[in-house]
Parts: structure tokens; sequence; C-alpha cells
């Protein structure tokens, strides 16, 4: 039998569970949107951020202005910083999902462990054996599943290296979040998080004059099913989790987006997998059993790890 369930638990679970389907969505939605990746990536933002202001500015108003005021100046420029980080991530990972394929730039950005992980190290939590094994084993089966494109073509060398400097800014980005929400609700962070991201995103498609309206209907429908899932659903569940979990574990469970991604893909977009990835699928998932089940990371709270292992377990309550 399992431990009993700690009350913060359930909620945990459930964020990290809606993220994994939600992020999933990503991906297919960025190759459908018929818009510049950057031009999607500031709606996606902007959208999200103005859809969390009348909590920010309402509930959590207090928070928010002793942050604004320079009263809790730490946990602000955590905030912004975290937003640099994700606007960094969006402006090299979205644009490789459109100049290549879905496959492969969700395999390619799901490197971030690898990069959360020395992170974690230099700050002082390093990952277990078994976490590192887990990493390993999650990030080779990503590579497996879906293969790599360098050698094909410049577009898609192109595509490569844009993915895995998106894995990188998105371990940046996760890293200063875990700093932020340690202290700060969820709204406030992500509110000026999104809204730090934006701004910058707004900046750089204003300066090399990308088209921001004028999209058709489902290109519309695609940013919009974008900001209510990948973003608000997606990103501010693993942000909200992030108060009760490392986020290196949050790292490792993000590359579930590879085969939910791969499978959105294949009926949607008619993107169909090799039969050769299935083995790196099995493979990627296995790893993060291994992470999970075998407590490969070190976490403060003991409760985490407690909701991770029922999270994983798939025997019915």
């Amino acid at each position: 039998m399992s431990a009993p369930r700690h009350p913060s638990t359930l909620p945990t679970v459930a964020a990290l569970a809606v993220a994994v389907l939600a992020v999933s969505s990503s991906a297919p939605l960025i190759k459908f949107a018929a818009a510049p990746a950057l031009a999607v990536a500031f709606w996606r933002n902007g959208l999200a951020a103005l859809a969390l202001t009348p909590v920010a500015c309402g509930p959590r108003r207090g928070e928010l202005r002793d942050v604004l005021r320079g009263v809790r100046r730490r946990d602000g420029m955590f905030c912004l910083l975290a937003g640099v980080a994700l606007a960094a991530h969006f402006a090299t990972w979205m644009p490789s999902v459109q100049l290549g394929s879905v496959a492969t730039a969700t395999a390619l950005v799901a490197t971030q462990p690898v990069w959360q992980g020395l992170i974690a190290a230099a700050q002082g939590r390093r990952p277990t054996v078994a976490g590192w094994c887990g990493i390993a084993l999650a990030v080779a089966g990503a590579a497996w599943a879906t293969g790599v494109d360098v050698g094909v073509s410049g577009r898609a060398v192109a595509a490569d290296v844009l993915a895995l400097l998106g894995g990188m800014f998105a371990a940046v980005y996760t890293a200063l979040g875990e700093r932020a929400r340690s202290r700060l609700s969820t709204t406030t962070y992500t509110w000026i998080c999104y809204g730090t991201c934006a701004v910058l995103l707004l900046a750089i498609c204003l300066a090399v004059r990308l088209p921001l309206t004028g999209y058709n209907p489902r290109t519309w429908a695609a940013i919009l099913a974008l900001v209510v899932g990948a973003q608000l659903l997606g990103h501010s569940m693993f942000n909200y989790a992030l108060h009760r979990t490392s986020a290196t574990t949050v790292s490792v469970l993000i590359l579930l987006e590879v085969p939910g991604a791969a499978a959105l893909a294949w009926v949607w977009l008619g993107q169909a997998p090799d039969a050769a990835a299935l083995p790196g699928i099995a493979l990627l998932l296995a790893g993060v059993a291994v992470v999970v089940l075998g407590g490969g990371l070190r976490r403060d709270a003991r409760d985490a790890t407690a909701s991770l292992a029922d999270a994983a377990d798939p025997a019915p309550r």
C-alpha cells in the first residue's frame, strides 16, 4: 500500500498531468498556424498575460504592488529574468517547428533536462545516480524516437540548432521560475513573466516588421488554442507545480511531450511516426519512470517525492 497522501498531493499531480497533455498540443498547433513563429509567440504570451490581469490586479494586487514598488525586488528580478529566458526559448524553438518537423523539434528541445541537471548541480542540488541515469535514458529515447536532421539540408540544420537552443533556454527559464515561485503566487509570477516575454517578442516583431494581424480564422483559432492549452494550462500548471516540485523533475516530465506531440502530429497533420521510433518512445518513458519511481532527484520537500510516486502509480485508488 502506498503511503498516506499529503493534502497537497492531488493538486500537484493533477497540475502536472494537465500540463503534459496541454503542452503536447503546442508543436502541432505552431506547425498548423499560418503566421510567423515569433508573431505567434507574441500573441500566445500577450493574450495569456491579458487573461491573467483581472486576477493579478485583483486578488493578487497587494503582492503585485510589493513587487512593482521594489519591496520584493529580488522576487521581481527573478520574474523578469524568467520572462527573458522564456522569450529566448520561444524565439528559438517555435521557428524550429516551422522550419523542420514536429517530431525532431520536440525531441531536440527535450534535451532540456540535461541542461537543467547541470544548473541544479551548479546550485548544489545534484541529481542522484538514478536521476542522471533516468535523464540519460529519457534523452536517448527522445533522440532515437524522432531522429536528427543534421546533414539533410541547411534548413534542417538551422531547425535543429534552434530547437537545441530552445531546450537550453527552457532549462534556464524553469530554474529561474523555481526561484521566483518559492516566494510568489503562481498568478503574480506568470503575469510578470508572460508580460515580460510578450514585450520582448513584440519589440523583435516590430523591429523586423513581421505581420501581427491579417491571419485567417484557422490561424487565430490555433493561436487561441495555444493560449488556453499550452500556455495557461501547460506552462502555468508547471509553474504551479514548481512550488512543491524541483525544476529538474518538471523538466524530465516535460519529456512526455515528445510522444504526445508525435501522436497529435500523426492524427492531425498526417506525420506518421516511423515504426523504428517506437522503441525510442518506450525508452523515453522508461527514463521518466526511473527518475520518478527511483527517487532519482533530491528535493527539499519529502511530500513532493510522494506526490510524483503517486502520479506514476497506475494502480486504481
